[in-house]
């Protein structure tokens, strides 16, 4: 009768036009018991945007490093924070002290800020509602959790760890969720006096309302932002969480209350695996008299063949995302597409200052992704070329790692005093076949080292060119670019509109070859030597291989005394073989 006058004061009328049942097959520790009664949704969707500022957070626990399913809530609670205006806010919940790992915050911290998700208060940015440690709050849960005991909603547990075991099993061999049967709770005022005087430890355990009880609706029946209506029914209700553990620290249930209610956070975007917590989390609040927030339960994320993701997994680290080379836009922007869609169009690319215009509740989705790694190298495709085609900080900073990648090839490359140029050039010829900066040498090694002329690879750039018009050829190319100037290598930017200038380079390269052959009275003098021949040849001594970026790019890339080398070594290749 307690718990039903409790929570009868405090109800508020819902309507429910539909329902979904939370799910009661759940792990031992959730201690609920629910009935499902129907699983349809309302056609007509309430509005679910905020009508003013919002105040969000980020609250990770640090017994692990950031993984993609913590920058997702982050990021989608940033977002929030942008788009309607508020404050996002950094809170680390590291209560359970024996789980944490060593540098795990400053991961947390520093993988933010890699994302570009600028806290508005938090560690380091103090906004007059920390400490932002729950290690650092433990006065404020206890002064609340007593409170509670005052109030006649929570009570003293003294049952040792040896008696809840024995519950536990009970409840396993019996194929129940294990509930705690509330002992404690009645126990007399004089029994309680007594084990306080010899000094027994205890816990202090909330009274959980029974969602059957018409007093209780409120915390039964709840709106949630993704999922819905929701309703949370059964004869056992849900178990006596406890608040207070008997060493003093508190619980998360108790820690996230208190810290939602007095950072005054107005949505609560979080995963999937705490919906069922919601109503213990609802009645909390309702027991404190304090406004419950809107919640928004975030669905799971799960590897390509439908198992859950989970630090553990090889796509679940950020930080592997971060060794590999990914760009942040592009995992921001694939991490948004994780559970949230834009609405009308087929627009995929997303820079973050776009999605926080674009974000809103209604794009959220109740349905689990599947990570895959081929989107997210496609986007990082687009983003890299994207970044490097622009006259940005940005494109400079991923050339300078560009040349320290080199240098694992060609040592000392980094320290030439046009390294960053070159690379960034390079860059930008090979951008529409990069997808990580890493891959530009493998990709183009001869943009920065002489080719290798004697491979299979090489020949088969030529053998469709006769042996007697190569060295015409070669020759015809470097008597023309004695002609022309050079570009300036400092300025040349090896762009597609740069290399017009070269268009018709191969062209006059073939005329001045037939001219040649002509004049030597070669056997092929009847025939013009074709445009495509001067082509080959040219790639053939450049690069050394049948692909790669045109002819132009090439010749605008190498200023004309390192395209003149590379012309008259392959000319003393052809020559040296022709000898044998």
């Amino acid at each position: 009768m307690l718990r039903t006058r409790l929570f009868s004061a405090l109800r508020r009328p819902s309507v429910l036009r539909s329902s979904r049942c939370l799910n009661t097959h759940t792990p031992a520790n959730l201690h609920s018991h629910s009935q499902c009664h129907g699983d349809a949704h309302s056609k007509t969707r309430p509005s679910v945007e905020p009508s003013g500022p919002v105040r969000v957070r980020f609250a990770p626990s640090p017994t692990g490093m950031l993984h993609l399913g913590g920058l997702r809530t982050a990021l989608f609670n940033y977002l929030l924070s942008r788009r309607y205006g508020g404050e996002f806010i950094l809170r680390i919940e590291d209560t359970d002290q024996k789980r944490l790992v060593k540098g795990a915050v400053d991961n947390i911290v520093r993988t933010l800020e890699w994302a570009g998700l600028t806290f508005d208060e938090g560690p380091g940015k103090p906004g007059g509602v920390g400490p932002y440690f729950q290690s650092q709050r433990g006065d404020l849960y206890r002064k609340h959790a007593y409170q509670l005991l005052e109030k006649g909603a929570a009570y003293r547990c003294f049952c040792g760890s040896h008696r809840l075991e024995s519950l536990r099993a009970e409840a396993a061999a019996q194929g129940r969720p294990p509930m705690y049967d509330r002992r404690c709770l009645h126990l007399s005022q004089q029994q309680i006096d007594e084990k306080l005087r010899v000094g027994e430890p205890y816990t202090i355990r909330f009274i959980a309302p029974n969602p059957a009880d018409p007093g209780s609706a409120d915390v039964a029946q709840f709106y949630d932002i993704v999922h819905e209506n929701m309703r949370f029914r059964g004869p056992a209700g849900f178990d006596d969480a406890v608040l207070l553990k008997s060493d003093g620290l508190p619980t998360y249930h108790l820690a996230n209350v208190v810290d939602d209610h007095f950072m005054r956070i107005t949505h609560v975007l979080r995963g999937e695996e705490w919906l069922i917590s919601t109503p213990k989390h609802r009645a909390l609040f309702m027991a404190f008299g304090w406004p419950v927030p809107q919640y928004a339960h975030l669905p799971l994320l799960m590897n390509s063949d439908g198992s859950k993701l989970s630090k553990r997994n090889r796509d679940g680290p950020l930080q592997g995302y971060i060794d590999a080379g990914y760009l942040p836009s592009a995992v921001v922007n694939y991490t948004a597409l994780l559970g949230w869609h834009p609405g009308s169009g087929d627009k995929e690319l997303y820079e973050l200052a776009e999605l926080e215009q674009a974000f809103s509740l209604g794009g959220l989705s109740r349905s689990k992704s599947a990570v895959s790694r081929d989107r997210l190298d496609w986007l990082n495709k687009q983003h890299l070329q994207k970044a490097v085609s622009s006259d940005s900080a940005q494109s400079r900073d991923l050339a300078a790692i560009a040349a320290s990648e080199i240098d694992q090839h060609v040592p000392g490359f980094s320290r030439l005093p046009d390294a960053t140029d070159t690379a960034l050039r390079a860059l930008r010829m090979c951008s529409d076949r990069l997808t990580f900066t890493r891959n530009l040498f493998d990709m183009a090694p001869y943009l920065f080292s002489n080719p290798d002329l004697g491979t299979e690879e090489a020949e088969k750039t030529i053998a469709k060119v006769p042996l007697e018009t190569r060295t015409h050829l070669l020759q015809a190319a470097i008597a023309q670019l004695k002609t022309m100037a050079g570009p300036d290598p400092a300025s040349a930017t090896g762009d597609k509109a740069a290399s017009k200038r070269w268009s018709g380079f191969a062209k006059d390269m073939a005329l001045a070859a037939s001219a040649s052959a002509s004049s030597n009275s070669d056997t092929l003098a009847q025939k013009p030597v074709p445009k495509s021949h001067a082509m080959m040849m040219l790639r053939f001594a450049l690069t050394g291989q049948s692909t790669g970026p045109k002819i132009p790019e090439l010749l605008e890339f190498f200023d004309s005394r390192e395209t003149t080398s590379r012309l008259e070594r392959a000319v003393q290749k052809i020559v040296a073989e022709s000898l044998q």
